[in-house]
């Protein structure tokens, strides 16, 4: 799951990453803050799992540490694919060939489905959403699993795709897709981001 940084963390993570590996006072010298603010996030940062200390031991001296952004930390940075996710779902849509481009949407749509649904095996649909709930939360979506009277909802606060799904409401259509293969029953899209709301909210669709 992508952590929510503050612009001040960003700003030190690319401070070290440029440095490759620093010192307490080369991290002051290079943020230009003081020694206790840089300990300070070192030790916040740490805790996230951004950051790892080296202990370096030289000759005789006392041993000093140095401090270097982590794999999660470099994705961290790096984790903003929103404009090529666009450019891609533009480009999928463009395809001419109806089934080529039926066949590709397809084989995206499967690969969501097991990601996704690869631990939701509740035998009652209410264990299902829990389920899905906890494999979106997992992976970064900010998702709450409600109750409409008897049923299940499944509440998502923010849009995941609010980029793709401003020009294209297939990538919205594709998601319910992959939810109801996932959970096995029809859904409702009962409220959209796209559409102005303030959530996406998906309800197994009611017999008539």
């Amino acid at each position: 799951m992508k952590a929510t940084l503050e612009h001040d963390d960003e700003q030190f993570l690319l401070s070290l990453q440029r440095l490759g590996a620093g010192t307490v006072q080369e991290l002051c010298t290079a943020a230009g803050v003081t020694a206790t603010a840089v300990r300070l996030r070192l030790s916040r940062l740490q805790s996230m799992g951004f950051v790892d200390r080296q202990t370096i031991r030289e000759g005789r001296g006392r041993p000093h540490h140095t401090y270097k952004i982590t794999d999660q930390g470099q994705r961290q940075l790096g984790d903003n694919y929103s404009e090529l996710a666009r450019l891609l779902w533009s480009e999928l849509q463009k395809i001419d060939e109806i089934d080529v481009r039926q066949r590709v949407t397809g084989r995206i749509r499967d690969a969501m489905v097991k990601q996704y649904g690869a631990n939701v095996r509740g035998s009652v649909l209410t264990d299902r959403f829990a389920q899905l709930g906890v494999a979106l939360s997992e992976r970064g979506f900010s998702v709450e699993i409600g109750m409409d009277e008897t049923l299940p909802i499944l509440r998502e606060n923010h849009c995941p795709y609010h980029d793709l799904a401003q020009h294209d409401s297939g990538i919205c259509e594709l998601e319910q897709q992959v939810f109801e293969q996932v959970l096995g029953v029809p859904l409702t899209l009962a409220s959209c981001c796209r559409d102005g709301d303030n959530c996406c909210e998906f309800h197994p669709a009611r017999a008539n």
